[in-house]
């Protein structure tokens, strides 16, 4: 970040159109802020904070790496995430201003990862829970930023702790879960002290999921991994009662309680249930894709959200019972993002399990091709906008109806050590593949059939970019063996061959077609001459990290980069200067795109967001 602001002094800031993401993998991630407008959730390093009616979303920047746990406070004024950090280092709490959006404090003491935070219901004081290299439990003064005093968060012999809930009505009261450990705990604060006691449950052993406690004070529930659910007593700190007797399948991950007594339960296996009565009888349930890892309850609960952990947001009327699917992304890293020719309102995605296709002005998902347990690495839009082919692990070549989804046709075998680039001709005749081993294969396609036209062997190592030109006759290939080669897939010969002593990760042929710009490892970015493959300019891209993606505009006076440093830039091309940064990506970022017309920049990460920035100047 700090090198970010550095480069940024010189350069403008991109503005931030939109970001679609959201990290289901954290418990309780997703939360409904008190007043009932708002949606916030952990995006990589970033919290998002949405607005539901006009959907705006607004970013809290400040986080050095990944944010493991988010909190509001009752009243809403305060904000509160952790993160987690490397082995040995602290770990911050960020208190943010909700009102402001802006930073409060950071407050470092726990090592390695906040596990999980809490904010007493007056927001007099913030509870925070340090990982299991850290475990610990420390109360901190909301008001003086400081920390009031802090404990071992479990008993030598029991296990450790994973969940801290503050109490409804008392600042002093909290309580704490985890593997077979359920603490309820009482601050001393002339003393400084806090006073810790074990819960009993009986014969009953557990790895508690999920906890909360009622808004009266007097009781408090925990959801297990064995799948049932756990009443516990506040004051005898004994259980009493527990169930169901079928228990809920994956454990439960999640619970939502209700004002009239009635539990609201949110598995593992994506069951979503209403439980009645001391027994927990489910009354109603629905089905949601991956294990449920939140549910946020909006105002008196006539409403609620469900997030998963196929990072899936759904939103829920509670008396209708029946999910609706709000929002969706990614789950795992994104490898490639493309534009159809000629239009900016849609885009395609890939990523392990699935290829995306998403409608630009309302960020949402229009098509989802799923394989399971593949990763498919790059795609195309075929000029005619008939099919889109895609690159994949297991060596084949996929094509994909863009309307429907259906498959067309695959070619088996395409690489040996999976498809690793695919690029298609402006006459949608031929396809140019590069795979893992380093070869370069041209496929002609007809209207029923894929025929293997030629092998070129020059790369030893993986190809990571194709480019091809306009008239179709040559191509440029970019491979990890520090070479790019320009073919003339005409007569099938090597034309040139650029030699680096860097990892090529992305090419791009100036509109004019003259000059090449390459990138990779080396973080420079290097001006070739197509004629004969000499160097004409070389400039240091990025201050760290490897540069992934590059793409150029249609006039060829700007063209933009992403990489490691998870910033994107845009430069002057004959400058060589960088005019604007962008900060907003928290994992390292894959691929990223101009869309036609200049609208848009759109780039995509290893967290699984996909970004979208104003373009510099387009109103």
């Amino acid at each position: 970040v700090a090198t970010a602001m550095a480069e940024g002094r010189e350069a403008g800031g991109l503005e931030l159109r939109a970001a679609i993401g959201f990290n289901g993998h954290i418990t309780s991630g997703l939360i409904c802020h008190p007043d009932s407008k708002h949606l916030l959730y952990p995006l990589g390093c970033t919290v998002v904070i949405q607005d539901l009616a006009s959907k705006k979303q607004t970013f809290l920047h400040g986080h050095t790496n990944n944010v493991s746990c988010v909190v509001v406070s009752s009243s809403g004024n305060y904000i509160a995430s952790g993160q987690v950090t490397f082995m040995g280092f602290k770990a911050d709490i960020i208190l943010w201003d909700f009102q402001k959006k802006e930073l409060l404090a950071r407050l470092s003491l726990h090592k390695g990862k906040i596990e999980g935070l809490a904010f007493s219901p007056n927001d007099l004081y913030l509870v925070s829970l340090g990982g299991q290299d850290d475990g610990s439990v420390v109360v901190w003064d909301v008001s003086k930023r400081e920390a009031v005093c802090g404990s071992p968060a479990s008993a030598r012999n029991a296990g450790s702790v994973t969940i801290v809930e503050c109490s409804a009505c008392r600042d002093e009261m909290f309580v704490t879960a985890g593997i077979e450990t359920i603490r309820v705990w009482e601050l001393d604060l002339p003393n400084r002290k806090l006073q810790p006691a074990e819960c009993q449950t009986g014969q009953l052993r557990r790895v508690i999921t999920s906890l909360k406690i009622a808004d009266d004070d007097n009781y408090f529930y925990v959801g297990t991994s064995t799948g049932d659910v756990l009443k516990l007593n506040t004051r005898n700190k004994l259980m009493t009662d527990f169930g169901p007797q079928k228990k809920f399948s994956l454990g439960v991950t999640a619970l939502l309680l209700l004002k009239t007594g009635d539990v609201i339960v949110g598995t593992g296996g994506g069951t979503v249930a209403l439980c009645k009565g001391s027994n927990y009888k489910v009354m109603k349930n629905f089905q949601v894709q991956g294990g449920v890892t939140s549910l946020a309850r909006r105002g008196q609960g006539h409403q609620f959200f469900v997030g998963t952990n196929a990072c899936q947001i759904y939103r829920v009327n509670y008396t209708a019972f029946k999910e609706e699917l709000i929002s969706t992304c990614h789950r795992e890293a994104v490898h490639d993002i493309v534009f159809p020719f000629g239009t900016s309102d849609l885009f395609a995605t890939c990523s392990k399990d699935d290829i995306r296709v998403w409608h630009t002005p309302e960020n949402r998902e229009l098509l989802r091709v799923v394989i399971p347990n593949m990763t498919c690495y790059a795609i195309e839009f075929m000029r005619d906008g008939r099919s889109i082919i895609s690159a994949w692990n297991d060596g084949k070549i996929r094509a994909f109806m863009p309307e429907s989804g259906r498959e067309m046709y695959v070619i088996n075998n395409a690489h040996s050590l999976g498809v690793t680039a695919i690029a298609a001709t402006n006459d949608c005749k031929r396809i140019v593949s590069g795979g893992g081993e380093g070869q370069v294969r041209v496929w002609a396609i007809g209207e029923k059939t894929r025929k293997l036209e030629v092998i070129l062997k020059e790369h030893i190592s993986a190809v990571s970019c194709i480019k091809i030109k306009k008239n179709d006759k040559e191509c440029v290939t970019a491979s990890l063996d520090g070479t790019c080669i320009i073919w003339d897939i005409g007569c099938f010969t090597r034309k040139q061959m650029i030699l680096a002593n860097t990892l090529f990760k992305c090419v791009c042929y100036h509109p004019e077609e003259y000059q090449l710009i390459t990138s990779g490892t080396d973080r420079r970015i290097g001006y070739w001459e197509v004629y004969d493959g000499s160097a004409i300019r070389d400039l240091e891209g990025s201050l760290s990290g490897s540069i992934n993606g590059m793409d150029i505009t249609s006039d060829g006076a700007y063209f933009v980069t992403g990489g490691d440093d998870r910033l994107v830039k845009v430069w002057d091309y004959n400058e060589g200067t960088v005019t604007h940064v962008g900060v907003g990506h928290s994992g390292h970022i894959t691929r990223l795109k101009i869309c036609p017309g200049n609208k848009y920049i759109v780039s995509v990460s290893a967290d699984g967001a996909i970004l979208l920035w104003k373009y510099p100047g387009c109103p």
